[in-house]
């Protein structure tokens, strides 16, 4: 995922770039044609906010942070494509943004609509639902969002719900996408299943004698006996008719935007009661024609099943929460049982138990039910709905989505205009395509002091216009679109970055999409990665990419999703109070013990999200300058598993520096040893025993890097293995320099994709390229990257035969077990029991278990040393 140009990297960045640039450098040495692109997502808030903060046009900030950050990434050896680099806030990037919106608007998939909206009071603009977190707070500003009825505009993306929903299963096979971002997806998307039913709501006010039916979306019928209460939102149009009239209830209700979004707080409606429509039926229980209390409550959402919710206490957590702080006297009603018990031996006086926690299962129902007592649940929801249903169609099957249409308005500057105009003879009016774009007007510098809001709104010679239909004076659309309308395609445009006409051309999107590899973290999964997957399925249905991937991949961007964890950093605080220590307040002289440097105490010390207040950064920077890049590329990448949190350790650094310099003198070795030597491998029929050893330790480590870069993405363990490739080479004595020089070469290959630079110099050293003129310079190509990566050679099976496993026994019990070599053919006839006996004891004796076993057993005597099934088994027989 292109970043944010904030101005620094962070080493969360260096973490993902890292992971990106070892497999784009692995596969082009796998021989394919790498694309490894590199831009900026620059619209938005942040950026906005820190040029008023600082008195400077948002535009000039943002490109000088682009400057310092391309700086950085060059610093970590990272092998982008600049030549395909772009900026969002280009005009030449988001004239095809632009067009992107009137394609959606020429489908009826962009509207413009009044609505209900979330509004930051701090950022002065609107955020979409996924902005806003649980409690109503902004996802950006941290500030309390309030709700505002408001003209704004959205795209359709419930259009497409189902295809997101089902499409997610094809995500999932062969784990191309994470279990548990698929799950976010599901969940966001919120497909339930259930039915519509209708309550009777009577007033009690001579004044308002109507009886009205509110309807309300369940996922559980069989529920349906056990309502005690129904709640409205505080926009239904029972609660609005009732503000009219009822001081307190406007009081509530004016008081219910400052509330968390999961308050059980209620407020019961007066002069109005609910009725139950099962009590229309024959055969139902008094209990169930009783009416109800009707509540307004700011956990109702307006847009979800009416604006209404039935409250069974007995049955559902949240209804259960909100009956005992509403009604705390009140006793809970269960209406379904556990599967397996007698319904009838709860039920003596209407089944009316006070429930201390809800039974939220599907079960039996109980004689609380009437006529529907002892169904199983599903069963009885199919009954209670067909019942209903002939009733006068007081209930019919339905489904119902959490996703909502997106709302793109922002009333902010620094952001891509929509490219729209408001004609008062004409109506909304798109502007002609060829009068794209529509660029944000230049700003007095004057205005960035301090303001906030939308500075378009009063910018008149901007938004004065001419209506494209009649001519006629008109007004611009003054909003500007959520920046995640611009990362919600950008991938697509780095097939064809500099095409004037299109966003991309339809033969470079079937050449390059869809992407095969995406890495971000998993903070992205709703928002970025949703929109990305609407705007790409739309998009596939239009001219710009009729492929869409093909039939089996269905407009899908991205075929393999990588997330990576965030860095945590190492965070110090005072013992006594709690509070966050700066560096300068350690004493850190002696990093395994840390002291509080006024005090002398031990710190108390955790693993926390890296930021400024807990003074736990890190500054990649930094870290590069003193301890190169290479260093660090590889440090982050073994400390933990691609999607863990990595909790960053700099003391642990040397670990990888001191496995630089046993490589480098293994490089030096194997140089000065093939000097002299013919480069292609020798056949393994004259390897020795250690040099099969260790062509068979070569082959596996091969096979398993390879894996772990194309399918596994265990980057840590490829670390891992290279180090003990490292020291088996190392330790490998009395070796064909040849194979030494092939052992060595691997290794350095395999190294090149994470450290690069490293690599490079290694290469150089091993092929004395930068002695001169040598005959291995006419062999292989002066950059490592031109040789290929290594690959297994096919004689892995062939070496692994000669080696077994030998297991020693002491009067027939095993001690232990030692790989040994295959025993020669000539060794094997009866005729040669006493030779094969010595080879073999031979053979233990060199392994470091039966060094030690020889050892202790040193003068004991054996009647019999029995060697069995061609060497495998030894018994020494006392």
């Amino acid at each position: 995922m292109f970043p944010y140009p904030s101005g620094n990297l962070h080493i969360g960045h260096l973490r993902v770039y890292a992971i990106s640039d070892v497999l784009a450098r692995f596969k082009r040495m796998q021989g394919y044609d790498v694309l490894h692109p590199m831009g900026w997502d620059a619209f938005g808030l942040p950026a906005e906010n820190a040029a008023i903060e600082r008195g400077v046009d948002p535009a000039s900030w943002t490109k000088h942070n682009i400057e310092r950050m391309k700086e950085q990434l060059r610093s970590m050896s990272a092998s982008f494509d600049w030549s395909r680099e772009f900026m969002t806030c280009d005009p030449r990037f988001f004239k095809h943004t632009q067009r992107i919106f009137l394609l959606l608007h020429e489908r009826g998939l962009a509207y413009q609509a009044k609505s209900l909206v979330n509004f930051d009071p701090v950022d002065k603009t609107v955020l979409a639902n996924e902005q806003v977190d649980a409690n109503g707070i902004s996802w950006r500003s941290g500030a309390k969002v309030e709700k505002l009825l408001l003209k704004q505009w959205f795209l359709r993306i419930t259009e497409f719900k189902e295809v997101l929903l089902k499409d997610l299963e094809s995500l999932s096979r062969d784990n191309r996408w994470p279990e548990r971002v698929l799950s976010m997806q599901r969940n966001w998307l919120g497909k339930s299943e259930g039915a519509n039913i209708k309550f009777l709501v009577k007033s009690e006010s001579p004044s308002d004698p109507n009886v009205r039916m509110v309807e309300v979306f369940t996922t559980r019928p069989d529920t349906l006996c056990g309502v005690q209460y129904l709640a409205l939102s505080i926009s239904h149009p029972i609660v609005t008719r009732l503000i009219a009239t009822h001081p307190d209830v406007r009081a509530f209700v004016d008081n219910a935007h400052s509330l968390p979004a999961d308050s059980k707080v209620g407020f019961l409606l007066p002069e109005v009661r609910a009725f139950n429509p099962l009590s229309l039926l024959n055969d139902m229980p008094d209990i169930v024609q009783q009416s109800l209390p009707v509540y307004v409550a700011p956990y109702v959402l307006e847009d979800y099943g009416g604006g209404a919710v039935m409250g069974v206490p007995g049955h559902d957590t949240r209804d259960h929460a909100f009956w005992r702080q509403n009604q705390s006297f009140s006793s809970v009603r269960q209406a379904i049982a556990p599967d397996g018990n007698d319904p009838n031996s709860q039920t003596s006086k209407m089944d009316i138990q006070d429930l201390t926690q809800p039974f939220v299962h599907r079960g039996i129902l109980t004689a609380l039910c009437g006529k529907f007592a002892g169904l199983g649940s599903v069963e009885a929801s199919r009954r209670i709905i067909a019942d209903l249903d002939r009733a006068g169609g007081l209930a019919k099957q339905a489904e119902k989505w959490r996703l909502r249409d997106w709302l793109i308005s922002r009333q902010r500057y620094w952001g891509t205009p929509i490219p729209m105009i408001h004609c008062q003879k004409c109506g909304v009016v798109p502007v002609p395509v060829d009068q794209l774009p529509v660029e944000l007007p230049k700003l007095d510098g004057d205005w960035f002091q301090g303001e906030r809001g939308n500075p378009l709104e009063v910018a008149e010679e901007w938004i004065n216009t001419t209506c494209p239909s009649c001519g006629g004076d008109a007004r611009r659309d003054t909003d500007t679109m959520d920046t995640f309308m611009d990362s919600s395609w950008y991938f697509m445009r780095f097939a064809d970055p500099h095409n004037n006409t299109q966003p991309f051309s339809p033969d470079r999107a079937a050449a390059n999409l869809p992407v095969d590899v995406y890495i971000g973290g998993v903070e992205h999964a709703i928002l970025h990665l949703l929109y990305a997957r609407f705007i790409s399925k739309f998009l596939a249905t239009t001219s710009l990419w009729p492929a869409g991937g093909g039939s089996q991949n269905r407009g899908e961007p991205f075929l393999k999703l990588i997330t990576q964890g965030m860095v945590h950093g190492k965070t110090f605080s005072d013992p006594r109070t709690g509070r966050f220590l700066k560096p300068e307040e350690l004493d850190l002289s002696d990093l395994s013990k840390p002291r509080v440097a006024q005090t002398n105490e031990i710190p108390r010390i955790s693993w926390e999200k890296m930021s400024k207040s807990k003074y736990n950064g890190v500054e990649p920077s930094e870290c590069i300058r003193k301890y190169g890049a290479d260093t660090v590329r590889a440090h982050i990448l073994f400390q933990a598993p691609v999607s863990d949190v990595l909790e960053w350790e700099e003391e642990r650094i040397v670990g990888i520096q001191r496995w630089f310099s046993r490589v480098w003198r293994l490089i030096a070795q194997a140089q000065h040893q093939s000097r002299t030597s013919s480069i292609p491998l020798p056949p393994v029929s004259s390897f020795t025993d250690a040099e099969a050893r260790l062509w068979v330790r070569v082959q596996r480590t091969i096979d398993s890097v390879t894996k772990s870069l194309s399918t596994d993405y265990t980057l840590n363990t490829i670390i891992s293995d290279l180090i003990k490739l490292t020291n088996d080479i190392s330790s490998t004595t009395n070796m064909n320099p040849v194979i030494y020089y092939h052992a060595a070469s691997a290794l350095i290959r395999m190294m090149a994709p994470i450290t690069p630079a490293f690599a490079e110099e290694c290469w150089e050293q091993l092929h004395d390229l930068l002695g001169g003129d040598t005959p291995q310079c006419n062999v292989f190509e002066r950059s490592i990257f031109h040789a290929p990566f290594p690959a297994s050679d096919g004689y892995l099976s062939v070496l692994e035969r000669r080696r077994q496993s030998c297991a020693v026994q002491e009067n027939g019990k095993l001690r232990f077990a030692v790989e040994i070599a295959q025993p020669p053919d000539d060794l094997l006839g009866k005729e040669n029991g006493k030779s094969l006996e010595e080879w073999v004891l031979n053979q233990i004796e060199k392994t470091e278990k039966g060094q030690t076993w020889f050892e202790k057993g040193k003068g004991k005597k054996w009647k019999r040393i029995v060697v069995a099934r061609q060497g495998s088994t030894v018994n020494f027989v006392g």
